[in-house]
């Protein structure tokens, strides 16, 4: 498969990015609706959260994020419970890269048809991701949309949330104090998490291969595709307590390409030294016949989360996650320039 097969496959990233810089303009301009009022946004679009004023010393991080075609697997499956995990992951991991504390959430639900034992798995998912996130799920809407969602054998749905958090304005992590020298420390992934399903799907033949067990795996291809996304906030909430913190990245669409926002323009990168990845990823790139670059610009490879910190914090960053019994690693360092590599191979 060609360099852009995630492209080919129907979704093509730098459109994406067109329209979502096009947004940010068009969203941008509603900020001086609250000129002079309460809940100003005091950061631009762009970041992985809106920081929103609550006045004094206290900001809101807001963020809004989906599972994507996961759910199409899930309902290929007709397994539901791991679902609501990935929600609440994708929107309080990236609450997160702002140093914020995740509080609370609410999910939309938007169903082809009712559903009873679809919509209890799923809600009992969320409920687990909330424990483990130490979040509440404040509310949310159900929908039944009939003549707009459609997906596999009429059990399609859709599922999404918006996360909410809290973090004083003097501790807001957003990557402007990142400088050459910074070491990066990356946090392992529990698989796949919640991006590359478009690309995944069709190069690994899910609906021929989903029930089959994988050589390499020791599980059914469909079980290691619904592995959920790991949820990274009791490590992190720590390390930002009490270490120096410059740059916090959560690794999701477009993987490792999402370390430039934390620099946006400014002439830093990103060198990544290689890194085992997990089987998973290595069946993908041998199925697709994929480039190392497309596999880095697309998926984890294994790594769910970054962490950007002076040398000097690299020992407590690794002993905090020793103790919460996750694997990290100091996996490269910020050097002058511009890009992501990851060796020799630009992924961004």
């Amino acid at each position: 498969m060609a360099r852009d097969a995630y492209a080919k496959a129907g979704v093509d990233i730098s459109k994406i990015k067109r329209l979502q810089e096009f947004m940010s303009g068009v969203f941008g301009a509603t900020f001086d609706y609250r000129l002079g009022k309460l809940g100003r946004p005091i950061l631009p679009i762009g970041h992985y959260a809106g920081i929103i004023d609550l006045g004094g010393d206290q900001a809101l991080a807001i963020h809004a994020d989906g599972v994507g075609t996961k759910v199409l697997v899930a309902q290929m499956m007709r397994k539901y419970d791991t679902v609501g995990i990935d929600c609440v992951a994708m929107n309080v991991n990236d609450l997160l890269c702002m140093g914020s504390e995740p509080m609370a959430m609410v999910d939309y639900l938007a169903l082809e048809r009712e559903d009873d034992q679809l919509v209890k798995e799923v809600a009992n998912g969320l409920a687990e991701g909330a424990r483990r996130a130490s979040i509440a799920i404040a509310g949310g809407e159900t929908a039944v949309l009939g003549e707009v969602i459609r997906g596999v054998g009429g059990r399609g749905f859709d599922l999404a949330g918006v996360g909410v958090g809290l973090v004083r304005k003097n501790k807001i992590v957003d990557g402007s104090r990142i400088m050459e020298g910074d070491r990066i420390v990356g946090i392992r992934s529990s698989g796949l998490h919640s991006n590359g399903f478009t690309l995944a799907r069709k190069v690994l033949k899910v609906e021929k291969n989903l029930r089959k067990a994988v050589p390499g795996l020791g599980k059914l291809l469909g079980d290691e595709l619904l592995t959920p996304t790991a949820i990274y906030v009791n490590p992190v909430l720590e390390i930002v307590k009490k270490a120096d913190v410059h740059g916090l990245a959560h690794i999701t669409g477009g993987a490792f390409s999402k370390l430039k926002r934390l620099v946006k323009e400014r002439p830093l990168s990103f060198k990544l030294d290689p890194f085992p990845s997990l089987p998973i990823f290595e069946l993908i790139k041998k199925q697709g016949k994929l480039s190392d670059k497309e596999m880095y610009s697309t998926f984890n490879m294994g790594v769910g989360f970054c962490i950007v910190a002076p040398p000097g914090e690299l020992g407590q960053i690794l002993r905090i996650c020793g103790r919460h019994r996750v694997e990290a690693f100091e996996m490269g360092k910020i050097t002058g320039g511009e890009g992501v590599f990851v060796g020799r191979v630009r992924a961004a």
